[in-house]
């Protein structure tokens, strides 16, 4: 298995930190090493790997043309909400423009990027994205 602090892991009938649907059938069977059927649902997976600490999943599911050599997740960082507001796939590419809400400490904000996706051995991976 490939997570973070076994206590920020959800159960598996807990709503997932995607806000799709419960952990054990959204992102939890992801980050436990299946491929994600839709590059959407891989942009979903990595938010929840942010969420709980799951810096594997992130290493696993970056390209590793553009993988940094050490991921690092901040702890102290509170993901709090997710919103897809485009998806979109052509042949071997996608494209996800979403929002993540944050808060960290007294300091609250808003994530908006528009990540880039690849089919890379039957498996979408995270190429890169540009934050808004």
């Amino acid at each position: 298995m490939s997570f973070g602090s076994a206590s920020r892991r959800p159960a598996p009938d807990a709503v997932c930190p995607c806000g799709r649907a419960a952990f054990g059938e959204c992102c939890g069977p992801i980050l436990d090493g299946e491929a994600a059927p839709s590059a959407e649902r891989l942009m979903r997976s990595r938010y929840t790997a942010f969420s709980i600490g799951d810096a594997v999943h992130l290493a696993r599911s970056w390209h590793p043309r553009t993988r940094p050599d050490d991921i690092v997740v901040d702890d102290g960082t509170r993901w709090s909400g997710l919103e897809i507001e485009d998806a979109s796939e052509d042949g071997e590419n996608a494209t996800v423009t979403f929002r993540a809400s944050w808060r960290h400490g007294p300091d609250r904000g808003v994530l908006r990027e528009r990540s880039r996706f690849a089919r890379r051995g039957g498996r979408w991976v995270y190429v890169d994205g540009d934050v808004d």
